[in-house]
C-alpha cells in the first residue's frame, strides 16, 4: 500500500516508526511507579472477565506504573489470577473517583446492561483526564452518540466497523466502503480522537488529521486483540502523551507486536494473550532502534 493511501480509499498520513520511537523515552534512574501512570480500567463481566485481564496486562506491558480494574467483586479472583500486578475495585459509582487516575478506560467485556450506560455517563461527566471508550461502552451510547461530546476530559474512542456503524446509524458495509470518511464523521459527531480498527487502522484527530497504520497482520483477527489495544492506548495516555499521539503509539505498537507474534507462531496460532506479552518486545525493539 503506497504511503498515504488507505484501505477504503482517500488519503492519510502514515504512522511512521520514527515518530513512535520518539515517544519511547529512557526511564529516569530515580523513577517510581507513580511516574508512569495510574490507570483505571472498567472492564469485564460474568462470562467476559478475560477482556479485563487482557486490557490490564497490556497496560502493564505498555509501561503503566499502576493499574486498577473496576469489575464485579465476584470476579476479583479472576483478575488476581490473570494479572497479579493489578488491584481491583468494585463497580459502585460511589467508590470510583476518576480524579485519582491519570487515564481511565471503559468498555472491554462490560456487557450492555443498564449499569454500563450509567457508568459511561458518570465517566463522561467526572473524568477530566484522558478517557478511552471501547466495545460495549460505545454500544450503549449508540442511540445518542453526540452525547459523547459532553466529555469533560479528552476522549478517545476505539470502534471496530460494526460499532462505528451503530454510532453513525449506517451499515458496516458503508463504514468499510469509506473508512476515512466514516472516521472523520465519527470525530465530528463525538468530538473524540477516533481509532477505527481493521486492516490499516485509522487514527483521526478532532481537527480532521487522518493517520493510517501499516503494522499488523490477519492473525490479529482474533477475540481479545481489541482489548489489548485499549490497554495499550490507556497506558500511553496515562504516561502523558496527548490523545492523538497515544492512539497512534498504541495502534502502531499493537500491530508490531502482532507481527512479532506471527513470526514466532504464525498467523493461524496467534492469540490475544500472546499479543499482550509481545508488546514488551515491540517497545524494546523501538527503544533499541532509537539508540
Amino acid at each position: 500500500m503506497p504511503d498515504g493511501e488507505t484501505a477504503g480509499g482517500g488519503t492519510a498520513e502514515p504512522i511512521k516508526e520514527s515518530e513512535i520511537r520518539g515517544y519511547i523515552r529512557p526511564r529516569r534512574k530515580d523513577s517510581h511507579k507513580g511516574n508512569y501512570g495510574r490507570l483505571l480500567i472498567a472492564a469485564g463481566s460474568p462470562g467476559m472477565a478475560g477482556a479485563a485481564v487482557l486490557a490490564a496486562r497490556a497496560a502493564f506491558r505498555g509501561g503503566a506504573g499502576l493499574v486498577t480494574v473496576s469489575i464485579d467483586e465476584g470476579l476479583f479472583p479472576v483478575i488476581h489470577a490473570g494479572v497479579a500486578e493489578a488491584t481491583c475495585k468494585g463497580r459502585d459509582l460511589r467508590e470510583i473517583s476518576p480524579a485519582d487516575y491519570d487515564a481511565v478506560a471503559a468498555g472491554p467485556g462490560l456487557g450492555r446492561a443498564g449499569h454500563t450506560r450509567a457508568l459511561v455517563e458518570y465517566l463522561l461527566e467526572n473524568c477530566t483526564g484522558p478517557l478511552i471508550l471501547d466495545a460495549d461502552a460505545l454500544n450503549v451510547m449508540a442511540s445518542d452518540p453526540a452525547s459523547l461530546k459532553t466529555a469533560k476530559g479528552r476522549l478517545i474512542i476505539t470502534p471496530h466497523p460494526g460499532e462505528a456503524a451503530r454510532l453513525l446509524g449506517v451499515s458496516a458495509g458503508e463504514i468499510s466502503g469509506d473508512r476515512p470518511g466514516s472516521a472523520v464523521r465519527l470525530c465530528e459527531t463525538t468530538g473524540a480522537v477516533v481509532v477505527l480498527k481493521g486492516a490499516a487502522t485509522l487514527v483521526v484527530s478532532p481537527h480532521g488529521v487522518v493517520a493510517v497504520n501499516s503494522t499488523g497482520n490477519p492473525g490479529m483477527a482474533s477475540g481479545g486483540c481489541g482489548d489489548v489495544l485499549t490497554g495499550l492506548i490507556t497506558a500511553f495516555a496515562g504516561c502523558g502523551l496527548d490523545p492523538f499521539a497515544a492512539a497512534k503509539a498504541g495502534v502502531y505498537i499493537h500491530g508490531r507486536a502482532g507481527d512479532l507474534c506471527a513470526e514466532i507462531r504464525g498467523e493461524y496460532g496467534l492469540i490475544a494473550s500472546d499479543l499482550a506479552e509481545m508488546t514488551a518486545m515491540a517497545i524494546k525493539e523501538l527503544a533499541e532502534n532509537g539508540g
